[in-house]
């Protein structure tokens, strides 16, 4: 058995490598990480026991799908595991991934926990994350059971998964068609569904989020989001990534027009700061957003 680690890089090399040095720390090692590369230039990485290839992608867009793909077809591996490229892997994360894709074939989606700024100061310390790490007050929790059924495929997000490589490739991989920020996740989810793979929650396999500044909702993907919203439209049926869209009618950066999303106006500094409210706090929450601009408010209370 063996277990291929994929992950997509645009920057963020410090981050990248600590997701490195994370997967050198695992209980059970993988047998190699393969990296898309979405920028000019390879990174430079820590030492470790195990190879690893990083895949230059071509083009100048951030071709999110495109990439997790290409790093699955170059993989090696019987089992497949995606990290975020923000993730540390807990040391248990690959054992625990093995045992689970070894008695079901299912999508697996791992317990992810969210760092605040400052938590990699003095380096990787994973008792210490257990402490200062946050559970999204917006995500599942982890399940009682070793398994826990998600029924909603839009539940599904590609920052922890597992699968078993056969069955990605039966589900079709992602669709390229998403290019840039957006909506690929979703569909990934709805295919796997439609397809027959369950998805289930797992307990353990757990990666901590590394902190970075971000936008909610967020406006400077607003042309990608609204493309990747119409794409999942013409396929499904109907509009993906719901909270956004109507985050942005809101701000009045985009009106719907005989069933579709057109921008309104350009995003402005105001629009970049109000999203970035929440910017200091391990993660951004959509709903705190939602219901500041429903009450008319120009900023986020703080819980």
């Amino acid at each position: 058995m063996t277990i291929s680690v994929c992950t997509l890089a645009h920057g963020r090399a410090d981050h990248l490598a600590n997701l490195v040095r994370g997967l050198n720390a695992q209980q059970r090692p993988p047998e190699e990480l393969v990296i898309a590369v979405m920028q000019e230039g390879l990174y430079d990485l820590p030492t470790v026991t195990f190879p690893i290839r990083q895949l230059p992608m071509s083009g100048g867009t951030i071709p999110l799908a495109a990439a997790r793909n290409a790093a699955a077809r170059a993989a090696s591996g019987r089992h497949l595991v995606f990290l975020d490229v923000d993730c540390i892997p807990d040391p248990d994360l690959i054992a625990d991934y093995a045992r689970l894709l070894e008695k079901h074939d299912v999508l697996l989606m791992g317990e992810v926990l969210y760092l605040p700024r400052g938590a990699l100061d003095q380096g990787i310390d994973f008792g210490r994350f257990a402490r200062i790490a946050e559970q999204h007050s917006e995500r599942a929790a982890p399940p009682v059971d070793e398994l826990g059924d998600c029924s909603d495929y839009r539940c599904f997000w590609s920052l922890n998964f597992a699968m078993r490589r056969a069955t990605f490739a039966a589900v079709g991989g992602f669709d390229e068609a998403y290019v840039g920020y957006g909506g690929e996740d979703t569909d990934f989810g709805r295919a796997a569904t439609t397809a027959g793979v369950p998805l289930h929650w797992a307990r353990g396999a757990r990666a901590y989020h590394q902190y970075h500044p971000h936008h909610m909702p967020p406006v400077h993907h607003l042309e990608s989001v609204i493309a990747n919203a119409t794409i999942f439209r013409d396929k499904w049926g109907h509009f993906t990534m719901e909270h956004w869209l109507k985050a942005f009618t809101l701000m009045g950066l985009i009106k719907l027009v005989d069933g579709a999303y057109i921008r309104a106006r350009d995003v402005t500094s105001d629009d970049l700061a109000f999203t970035q409210i929440q910017s200091d706090e391990p993660y951004a929450s959509s709903a705190r957003v939602l219901a500041a601009l429903e009450a008319g408010r120009p900023a986020i209370a703080q819980e």
